[in-house]
């Protein structure tokens, strides 16, 4: 049985090196595109949903719609004809490099797939993956990463379950979704699936969700241009903003103050959104008279994109570079310990295990192996722990893997007893809680990008003393500590493909005096 370990008080290292002050984490505050862009998804049912929805709305709203439905290869569509005749905005069927305008709606062609970027749509061959055919999935997830805070995403009538993890991903880059409710859907399997993954923010009939667009196009938070560098919605509100982190403090006992202040505003700045507020003096007044919204702004806070075998690329990395190091330094029988720290719901932490059994083989059976995923939100470690996920959840995990570490249960699957075994779950604040020890790999993927200088340094030092010599440390495709070479060194030469290098190599020649 591995050996495992807990989360307990641990003796901080003492001293910091000598260059401390010089780190720095190669990072980018998004930049947002001014006009919000409303993606919709449907397929079976979604017809009249869509119907319902465009002749409801006004011409003027300000707003792009892009309709995606999954439409049969072999009829030639009317959709867009048909869609003409119900709403007073142009409607045209989307051809790859086409502007998104607002005040326009754009239907997918038949026999397509679609994406959007720097506000045009990329239109391609349809692609189909394992038998399935996920358009509404690819285009949420392409507007999330293309327009961020200004992404609403609405699934409505279908079956199956496209469109979860593209309203996933709307939401965590601070977006706003909705889902069609059962009792106006023909087919509730794909704005089920949406609910059931804890991603929609309204439910709502057709004809309400465009009463809630119009709303929103009037609101600071979507209806004018978003500029990162300024504090928006808050020009004046310095005082009320740091009660509301105090209030934040009290409640969940994390201290914002050294997180990005930009991230933590335009989470606020959401809420206020969906709550109909516009005044941050009035939001600060709503969180002190319920507990609840307090408890919901935590958790928004700390919504990040999440999935198994996110990014594959870095899986093929480790499969390739860094496993193999760590099994070469390795006596028989002696234990493998990974860490992922901000393992949000468990789905990175499970694929990590994953991906070490197949690379070991049948020297699994011979290897303890230990997985420990940790989180600042106890919501997310429940979760985690009992490794029950929807079936959307798994799209990106191929028959084979499924077959082998997964059961099939009513709520969707569930993570094998084996594999779960391997992983133990505790909740952790990176900002004051003491780090692990001796563990072989760190994966700490887009976690830093929502830290402040000084707190990114109090976790890259944290980090450092945790690994064990020669230990690697996996960061995001935005993360580099090209700054800090007395901690850190890539673990290999960079490869000219890749724009920045996201394995990096315990700095061995650093000690600490407590060490």
């Amino acid at each position: 049985m591995p050996k495992r370990i807990r989360l307990r008080a641990r003796s901080r290292p003492q001293g910091t090196p000598a260059n401390s002050a010089s780190l720095k984490v190669n990072l980018e505050e998004p930049q947002e595109h001014t006009s919000p862009i409303v993606g919709i998804g449907a397929s079976a049912g979604g017809y009249e949903a869509f119907v319902q929805l465009l002749s409801a709305l006004p011409a003027d709203t300000g707003m792009a719609f892009v309709l995606v439905m999954h439409l049969e290869p072999e009829h030639k569509s009317m959709l867009a004809k048909l869609l003409g005749n119900v709403t007073p905005m142009p409607v045209a069927e989307a051809k790859h490099g086409m502007e998104v305008q607002p005040n326009h709606v754009y239907v997918i062609p038949q026999k397509a797939d679609m994406g959007i970027a720097n506000g045009a749509l990329q239109v391609v061959e349809r692609r189909q993956i394992a038998g399935r055919f996920l358009p509404v999935d690819h285009f949420l997830s392409s507007l999330a990463e293309d327009r961020q805070g200004r992404a609403i995403g609405v699934v409505l009538s279908g079956t199956g379950s496209d469109g979860t993890l593209g309203l996933k991903a709307i939401k965590a880059e601070g977006g706003i979704t909705f889902a069609q409710d059962e009792e106006t859907a023909k087919h509730f399997g794909m704005p089920g699936s949406a609910i059931a993954a804890e991603c929609v923010d309204f439910v709502l009939s057709p004809g309400k969700i465009a009463e809630e667009l119009q709303r929103l196009a009037h609101h600071p938070y979507v209806g004018v241009p978003q500029v990162v560098s300024q504090p928006m919605l808050l020009p004046a509100g310095e005082s009320d903003f740091r009660r509301i982190l105090l209030l934040l403090r009290s409640a969940s006992g994390v201290d914002f103050v050294d997180y990005k202040p930009g991230t933590i505003r335009r989470r606020i700045a959401r809420r206020m959104a969906l709550l109909k507020i516009e005044s941050l003096g009035k939001y600060l007044d709503y969180l002190q008279l319920n507990r609840a919204e307090v408890d919901a702004l935590f958790q928004d806070i700390l919504i990040h994109v999440t999935g198994f075998f996110r990014e594959p690329e870095a899986f093929r990395v480790l499969q390739a570079r860094i496993f193999p190091k760590i099994v070469a330094n390795k006596r028989p029988g002696e234990a493998i310990w990974l860490w992922v720290p901000g393992c949000s719901t468990g789905e990175e932490v499970y694929s990590l295990a994953i991906a070490l059994l197949e690379y070991l083989g049948d020297g699994a059976a011979s290897t303890p192996i230990q997985v420990f995923g940790t989180h600042i939100s106890e919501i997310s470690i429940e979760t985690a722990r009992p490794g029950i996920y929807p079936e959307s959840s798994l799209q990106d995990v191929s028959a084979v893997r499924l077959q082998r570490f997964f059961t099939k249960i009513d709520a969707g699957y569930r993570v094998s007893k084996a594999l779960r075994e391997m992983c133990v779950f505790a909740r952790q604040d990176l900002s004051k809680d003491p780090p692990f020890s001796r563990i072989d790999l760190i994966s700490c993927r887009n976690v830093l990008i929502y830290m402040g200088a000084a707190l990114q340094r109090r976790v890259i030092t944290g980090f450092h003393y945790a690994l064990r010599d020669g230990g690697s440390l996996l960061l995001g495709k935005s993360e580099a500590l090209t700054a800090y070479p007395d901690l850190f060194v890539p673990a290999e030469r960079k490869d000219r493909r890749r724009k920045r290098e996201s394995v990096w190599q315990r700095n061995s020649t650093t000690t600490w005096a407590s060490a």
